[in-house]
């Protein structure tokens, strides 16, 4: 079973995403600010990241700059998650390292669908 760790800054949004992916048969944590998503994936090093653009303390394009630092990250699979939708933002996600990149609004099929697809990439 694949873990995937959620860094959303939304409590619904959270808990929606760590519901509905959990029923898609995933182990699901979550975290609620960049720094604290940043720490727990140097711990727990998820198979993927589904990670929140505008958070507090570290934003989403910070905590994936980082991860990509990190040499013991490196098969690190991040799912960005954003209202941003300019194609300036869509390009400075991909030059951070992003995945792939999911505009909110989303339904809960396509998230099913972009975490299916991101680690169907192994």
């Amino acid at each position: 079973m694949a873990h995937v760790l959620v860094v959303e800054d939304d409590p619904d949004m959270e808990r929606l995403i760590v519901h509905r992916l959990s029923d898609a048969g995933y182990q699901v944590t979550s975290e609620s600010d960049g720094q604290a998503g940043l720490a727990a994936v140097r711990e727990s090093h998820p198979d993927l990241v589904v990670l929140d653009w505008m958070m507090p303390r570290l934003t989403g394009i910070e905590v994936c700059e980082q991860i990509r630092q990190d040499a013991t990250l490196e098969g690190t699979r991040i799912l960005m998650v954003t209202a941003k939708s300019q194609k300036a933002d869509i390009d400075r996600a991909y030059a951070a390292g992003v995945t792939q990149f999911l505009r909110k609004p989303f339904s809960l099929r396509e998230l099913v669908l972009g975490v299916d697809s991101v680690l169907a990439r192994a």
